[in-house]
């Protein structure tokens, strides 16, 4: 299976509205594309958001990408986001690799998005592991 996980940290809580409302349709629409297997979401400490979703195969995940909610997103985070970072990776089918795993992936393989204005932990992904409970970590 195809593993993805994101990390987002919004510059300003001004753009949560915005940020929550376009994420949520973004999130919907994830459990409507054929290869979608799995996703959890993850509000952190200090503006950050996780995302962690499995797909059949690569294919499956970009047509999420590219399609109609999570393309219309995704030029926003430049302005929204002071870091933005994106990692994927086979795993052997079953359940979503944990976050510890998606953590490690994420600063060791990862790629940092092209931001407005990034801050000076962005380029280099460093950031701490996701603070996770079960009110902070939901399933998609």
């Amino acid at each position: 299976m195809h593993v993805s996980v994101t990390r987002l940290r919004l510059a300003s809580w001004l753009t949560a509205p915005a940020f929550l409302s376009a994420s949520g349709e973004s999130a919907r629409q994830a459990k409507t594309v054929p290869g979608f297997r799995a996703g959890r979401l993850l509000v952190d400490k200090g503006r950050v958001f996780w995302t962690l979703t499995a797909w059949s195969d690569i294919e499956a995940m970009k047509a999420y990408r590219d399609a109609a909610a999570h393309a219309a997103i995704m030029p926003k985070l430049a302005e929204w986001c002071d870091e933005a970072a994106v990692a994927h990776w086979q795993a052997p089918d079953g359940a979503l690799p944990p976050w510890t795993e998606a953590h490690e992936r994420l600063s060791t393989e990862g790629r940092a998005s092209r931001l407005r204005k990034p801050s000076t932990r962005h380029a280099a992904l460093i950031f701490p592991p996701p603070a996770v409970s079960r009110w902070r970590d939901q399933p998609m």
